[in-house]
Order: C-alpha cells, then structure tokens, then sequence
C-alpha cells in the first residue's frame, strides 16, 4: 500500500467538497471487487461501498453505493425509481462517470449521476470506497458522505 494523488478530476471533487484531507492509496494487488479491496485493506468486506452503475428504461444513469457484503436487488431499485434497471455495460460507465468498473468513487463524475445509496453502508461509521482506479481506495466517514451526496438517509435495496 501506498498514499498516491487521486485522479484530477477526484482531486477536484475533493476540493470542492472540502475534503483535501482524504487520503488516496494504491494496492498493487488491486481493489477492483469488494473482496479485492476488503482483502488489500484488511477490513470486513462490509466496509467496503462499492460504486455500481445501472442504466434505466430512460436510459437514465444510477449509480447505486452498496455495503460490499450485499448484492443489488433490482426488483426493489426499479420499484423504488418507478423504472426499469440494467447494470451498465463498461462503455456506458466510463461515459457517464468518467471512470472504469471497479474504479468509480461516489461522487466527482464526468457528469451528473443520481445517486442512491445502501442503508445498511450508511449505519457505518467509516467506509472505504474506489479513488478512481482498480487500485485505488480511500476512506471516508459516513457523514461525510452523507453531506457531499446530500443523502442522508439510505434506502433497503439489497437481496
């Protein structure tokens, strides 16, 4: 592991969002998936938010922050948006993000993405998430990510 400058336009939303203190590190075994990351970092798996992108009916992008131990339930996601959901393939990630599967932080995007994010990751009191690469993470207080998101309270959407 070691501390690394996150990617431009995450070092910006860092700024802008007044948090210049993250700290970026790399593992160079990867933190591509939940357990990659959780592994690297040696924390429980449910520390880990991983940053999921769906699609709708409207071809609307969602990007959904889940506890890493969960998976997605997309009966309850479409319910909850009144649409239907896909996951994203690679391109239309990387065209609405900015950013590649495995890499995409919460916030920071190339462009705006509505963002829903996993109850049960809000009722931590810490969370590591991707810093805009597959070896990338950083840490980040749950109310922290709750003041830049504006979301602050999370929604029931696992399996």
């Amino acid at each position: 592991m070691k501390k690394v400058d996150p990617p431009l336009c995450l070092a910006n939303a860092f700024m802008e969002r007044e948090l210049e203190n993250v700290d970026v590190f790399e593992f160079p075994e990867g933190t591509r998936t939940a357990a990659d990351a959780a592994n690297a970092i040696g924390c429980d798996i449910s520390d880990i938010g991983k940053s999921l992108v769906f699609m709708t009916e409207a071809s609307r992008p969602v990007l959904i922050i889940m506890n890493g131990a969960d998976q997605v339930d997309l009966d309850k996601v479409a319910a909850l948006l009144r649409l239907s959901v896909r996951k994203a393939d690679a391109t239309e990630v990387r065209e609405h993000t900015g950013y590649a599967i495995g890499g995409v932080p919460p916030f920071g995007h190339a462009k705006p993405v509505e963002t829903l994010i996993d109850k049960k990751l809000l009722a931590k009191k810490t969370v590591w998430l991707a810093a805009g690469t597959p070896k990338t993470v950083f840490e980040l207080k749950t109310s922290d990510l709750k003041r830049v998101t504006g979301i602050e309270t999370g929604v029931n959407i696992a399996v």
